[in-house]
Formats: structure tokens, sequence, C-alpha cells
């Protein structure tokens, strides 16, 4: 939790289960194409509310990670809730992200299959970096700092592009990139009846 061992965690984060589900914005809205504003106001019942609704928001849709953009929100955070491929549930939220530079001789990257919740349905193989170190600061303004390895790597960078203004189809080739939107066409009717779906399961 926040990046620090815990014994143990209930399967539904409190933050999910105290939170309201929200619209999920999709590709072509202009909020996911531009930068983020900073977070300045820390220690809110805004601000906790926003983590709970994007914790609730991520477990219905079955994410691994949400920006706050996704739900049509201006503000540079995010939270997550994954389970990386050694068994560790990884879950917690973070404001102001900044990467750490990672020097060539340590530079590994790894291509994997990728998919986006504001580009529902389809799945494209993205390069990324193995191993991310995020900074910024959680809901109270405390620093934070969360490392990551593998598919928990992957979610921080690929979050913290969001709030950049960026898609993971900006990485693929133009004719990838094309199939991709017209995949996300055909099932995205699906992929949002599941969302609904698992909403009413949780009373949502």
């Amino acid at each position: 939790m926040q990046g620090k061992p815990v014994e143990s965690y209930p399967r539904l984060a409190p933050e999910a289960e105290r939170g309201a589900v929200r619209r999920i914005t999709v590709v072509g809205e202009e909020i996911l194409r531009r930068r983020c504003r900073e977070v300045t106001e820390f220690g809110t019942v805004e601000l906790a509310r926003l983590i709970d609704d994007m914790s609730a928001t991520n477990q219905v849709a079955e994410g691994a990670g949400l920006a706050a953009n996704q739900v049509d929100v201006d503000l540079q955070l995010f939270v997550w809730d994954i389970t990386d491929e050694w068994g560790v549930r990884h879950v917690g939220h973070i404001a102001n992200p900044v990467l750490e530079e990672v020097s060539a001789d340590a530079r590994r990257l790894v291509e994997e299959p990728e998919g986006c919740l504001s580009v529902p349905g389809p799945y494209r193989v993205v390069p990324r970096l193995d191993r991310a170190l995020v900074r910024g600061c959680d809901k109270d303004g405390n620093p934070l700092v969360i490392e990551g390895r593998g598919y928990f790597a992957r979610c921080l960078q690929h979050e913290t592009d969001h709030l950049r203004g960026h898609l993971y189809l900006d990485r693929l080739a133009q004719r990838e990139r094309k199939a991709a939107l017209r995949e996300m066409r055909d099932s995205q009717d699906k992929v949002f009846a599941r969302r609904a779906s698992a909403a009413k399961r949780l009373g949502k």
C-alpha cells in the first residue's frame, strides 16, 4: 500500500468501496490530449473523494491504474490496484508524479501487450522500461516515492504518460494505431456493458 508492505489488505480496497463510479473518457476527448494541472490543494475532502471515485471506477473497469483525466478531471493524479507477475499486489495513489530518468546502461526495454481504459477493447505490444521510479506526493502532500518493476513499472509509466496528454496509441506505428481504433469501435459496446454489470454487482 503506497509502496510500503502491509500484512493484509481487503480484496475490495476501502477507497473503491467508498467511491462512486464515474464515466471514463474515451480517446478523441480533448482532456486526454493536454498536460494536466498540478495538484496544489492537499488534505481536502474533495481530493480524497476524487481518489475514492477513481479507485471505484478502476475497480469496475477491471483496470490496473486510472489517471484523473480519464474521469474528466484536469489534475496530475493517478491511482493503481495491480497484481504483478510475481503475485505482489500494489495499491495506492500519487499526485504530481515525475518519472526518474534511467541511465542508458540500466535501460532494459520489454515488449508486452498493453491496453487502456480510455481505448476500450484492444491491446497492442508496446515497449516499456522494465523498471520505473516515480516521485510525487500523497493526498495529504507528503512526499512519496514509488518503485516498480515488470507489469507495475509498465503501469506507472502508462499512467504518467496520461497526465502529459499521451496515450499508448501514440507509441504505435500509424497502421497499427488505426487498426487498434477500428477494433475499439467494434468492441467498446461490450466493454461498456461489462463495466455496467460490474458496477451493478458492487452496488455502484
